[in-house]
């Protein structure tokens, strides 16, 4: 199984109690279990999304977006997260997270990315694509339908999180 990159939109309330929870509980289980509806997948994408929107030239502040959009930013107190035999994201980095104003904030600059100036950066061939975004995008079969797929619903999940004032959770699993 790969380690694929995880978002979670989550209130502020759903955080606490899962805090509590694992505070309360005697191995710490935090009780994480977040709605599906409320989780995306991005695989792989975030570091070829990053590289894409380097060679696209896009604009700095959109190009940063992509950074905690995946990475997190805020000082939040997750390592209840992150706590064994529980912990989530347990072949990455610790989890790390958005509050909704940095949601809000990053959402915005995403939804201002040109998803076809950043595609028309990327060679269509996968090979040549693989050698200017790096080897993760070897095997992706067409990497401009990968890249477009993911940003779009990278783009469709911040909308949602900042509509409904929500924090994003990220980590690797």
């Amino acid at each position: 199984m790969a380690v694929t990159q995880q978002l979670a939109r989550v209130t502020e309330e759903y955080l606490a109690a899962c805090r509590r929870s694992a505070s309360a509980s005697p191995d710490g289980d935090p009780q994480w279990d977040p709605p599906s509806s409320d989780c995306l997948d991005l695989d792989w994408a975030p570091a070829l999304l990053e590289r894409a929107g380097e060679v696209a030239g896009l604009d700095p502040a959109q190009q940063e977006a992509l950074v905690p959009a995946t990475d997190g930013d805020a000082e939040l107190d997750l390592g209840f997260l992150s706590a064994p035999p529980h912990g989530i994201g347990p072949f990455g980095p610790a989890p790390t997270a958005l509050t909704a104003d940095g949601v809000a904030r990053v959402g915005a600059l995403l939804a201002e990315i040109d998803p076809e100036r950043l595609l028309a950066a990327v060679p269509q061939d996968p090979r040549k694509a693989a050698t200017l975004l790096g080897r993760a995008a070897e095997g992706l079969g067409d990497p401009r339908a990968y890249l477009r797929t993911h940003l779009t619903l990278l783009r469709r999940f911040y909308a949602q999180a900042s509509r409904r004032g929500l924090l994003v959770v990220q980590w690797w699993d």
